[in-house]
């Protein structure tokens, strides 16, 4: 038994208005955390080059993957490069417009939420 769940009940047996009910608190049900994808978009100015090294250095991508994924957002117009916690999609789309302005290249990343996630 958890800790939570012991203490939650030891409070619940001492119970002190003298009535004799005993009262045993429902822990909230916790859902999964809604995710975000890092979302890379294609535009006329960010070299492929540039954009096959950002997947390699922040997304661990080898380079004919990232080579791939490059081809498809500029095929496309836009590619989900990783799917994360709220918080480390925000950090590493960030981090990659930071690294991208370094080298004075427009290119747009966001951290944007799944379809069908809770909040």
């Amino acid at each position: 038994m958890s800790w939570l769940a012991n203490n939650r009940i030891e409070d619940a047996r001492h119970d002190d208005d003298g009535d004799g009910d005993v009262v045993i608190e429902r822990a909230p049900k916790v859902g999964r955390a809604r995710r975000y994808g890092v979302v890379f978009y294609n535009d006329d100015y960010t070299t492929k080059w540039f954009v096959v090294h950002v997947l390699e250095q922040f997304f661990h991508m080898n380079e004919t993957t990232a080579s791939e994924f490059m081809m498809a957002v500029h095929r496309q117009g836009k590619g989900v490069a990783g799917v994360y916690t709220r918080d480390i999609a925000e950090t590493k789309a960030a981090a990659v417009t930071e690294y991208a302005r370094e080298f004075e290249m427009p290119l747009k990343v966001t951290a944007e939420p799944e379809d069908g996630g809770d909040d």
